[in-house]
């Protein structure tokens, strides 16, 4: 087919990462900007692939009711699509469809990937969550053009596009990034971090903050709009549950400025309804700066003994400063795979008490977009912890480590999902697995579905 044809398209579904499924003689297409119900007319833009196209949307013939006027307007679909911004690929969908849209899309990744039937809604952020979904942002990553420009990338694409708000962003931010002016190097990113005050950062592309963590970027010292050079290492406090965290100015923390906060509250409920033994082997994988390891700190009491494993040594160092107060608390520089193919190794090698202080564990793992893995799911499984919260902001790689934590023996005892991302399509889940005493006793004779 000519990749300039336009074809009217029926859409009937929702696919994971923001796009929209169509049939047209037969073949699936995806196609953006769209919602379930509609009747869009789209151009096709990849017909290379045998199972599906791809196709942009370029009008709305009949509308869903659930549709609204973008709420950033550079990104309505009247707009060429070659201009309209990535970032908001749910903005033209009232809130309650999205996030019924982003439950259909994690029920249907745990059908197909977990074999698994589960029941999930979406909730809010939190209780002082606007009521539009706007001025979330506390971190907003900008791209910079050959003739100096920032703005945000267009959908799906490398080009740059000019914006004139950013309505995401908390609002401080935004002014911030609308004030840059030209700029040097390949991105700039932007931090507010609990003192109100914006950070920006120039940088190239070989010092951006670690590929596939979460839709995060960080920023540096300085008044708003101001930069300041070397301040990516600059330390900034944030607040959560009572606590301060120390964190780089460019390493990561949660972009929604009520997620840390939203997270650590569902952790706590978590390990609160599993029995949480502060004197077992605990571990919190993928840790960062300490966040979650403080949450079993606050409910275990100045005993508790965890372990947080971070491959970033800055992030590291912070988080023994932010779990000093916990003396069985120790922070640990290491790939999480590495760690515990060791600890898999020590624990073969050793008596039975080393083996037996993973017995009444929790294991929290907060891993990137990708997912934890097999090869991490089933070391987990081997030390044989009581419990496991898995904190997801990818519903298939979730669903994918679900079945691995199955077939191992895990049962998922609850499963709840936050919209941390209002207007796009990522979603934050919080899964609970607790392992089969029978059927690891067994062997583990196989999953249950």
């Amino acid at each position: 087919m000519d990749t300039a044809q336009t074809v009217d398209l029926d859409i009937t579904g929702v696919a994971h990462g923001g796009i929209f499924v169509a049939r047209h003689e037969g073949r699936v297409v995806f196609v953006p900007d769209a919602i379930p119900g509609e009747r869009v007319r789209a151009r096709i833009t990849d017909d290379s692939r045998p199972a599906f196209w791809r196709a942009e949307a370029l009008e709305v013939l009949d509308a869903s009711e659930s549709r609204r006027p973008h709420v950033w307007a550079e990104a309505d679909v009247a707009r060429p699509p070659h201009e309209r911004p990535g970032g908001a690929d749910f903005g033209h969908i009232a809130l309650d469809a999205q996030r019924e849209l982003k439950a259909r899309v994690l029920r249907e990744a745990f059908e197909r990937f977990a074999h698994l039937s589960i029941d999930v809604a979406v909730e809010p952020a939190g209780d002082d969550e606007s009521g539009d979904g706007t001025g979330w942002r506390t971190r907003l990553g900008l791209h910079v053009g050959p003739d100096g420009l920032v703005g945000p990338y267009a959908a799906r694409s490398h080009h740059i596009v000019p914006v004139s708000s950013y309505p995401l962003a908390a609002p401080a931010l935004a002014e911030a990034a609308l004030n840059l002016g030209a700029r040097g190097g390949d991105r700039v990113d932007l931090v507010l971090p609990a003192d109100g005050q914006v950070r920006v950062i120039e940088r190239t592309d070989a010092s951006g903050p670690r590929r596939g963590r979460r839709d995060t970027q960080a920023g540096s010292r300085g008044g708003t709009g101001q930069n300041t050079a070397g301040a990516e290492r600059e330390v900034v406090v944030e607040e959560v549950r009572g606590r301060s965290f120390r964190v780089d100015a460019g390493g990561f923390w949660q972009v929604h400025r009520l997620a840390a906060t939203s997270l650590a509250d569902a952790v706590a409920k978590a390990l609160a309804s599993v029995g949480f033994d502060p004197e077992a082997a605990n571990l919190d994988l993928y840790g960062g700066v300490g966040l979650f390891a403080a949450v079993m700190g606050g409910i275990g009491g100045p005993s508790t003994r965890v372990a947080t494993v971070e491959s970033a040594p800055r992030a590291t160092h912070h988080a023994a400063r932010n779990l000093r107060e916990w003396g069985g608390a120790a922070a640990i520089t290491a790939r999480v795979d590495r760690f515990l193919a060791a600890e898999v190794a020590a624990v073969s090698e050793a008596s039975d008490s080393r083996a037996h202080a993973y017995r009444g564990a929790t294991v929290l793992l907060d891993p990137p977009r990708a997912g934890a893995g097999a090869d991490v799911v089933r070391s987990i499984a081997t030390l044989a912890p009581r419990t496991a919260i898995y904190v997801a902001c990818d519903p298939v790689a979730l669903a994918r480590d679900t079945a691995t934590f199955t077939d191992a023996g895990y049962e998922l005892r609850e499963l709840r999902a936050l919209d941390l991302f209002p207007h796009s399509h990522h979603v934050e889940a919080v899964a609970v697995f607790e392992r089969d005493a029978h059927r690891a006793a067994a062997g583990s004779a196989g999953p249950r579905r």
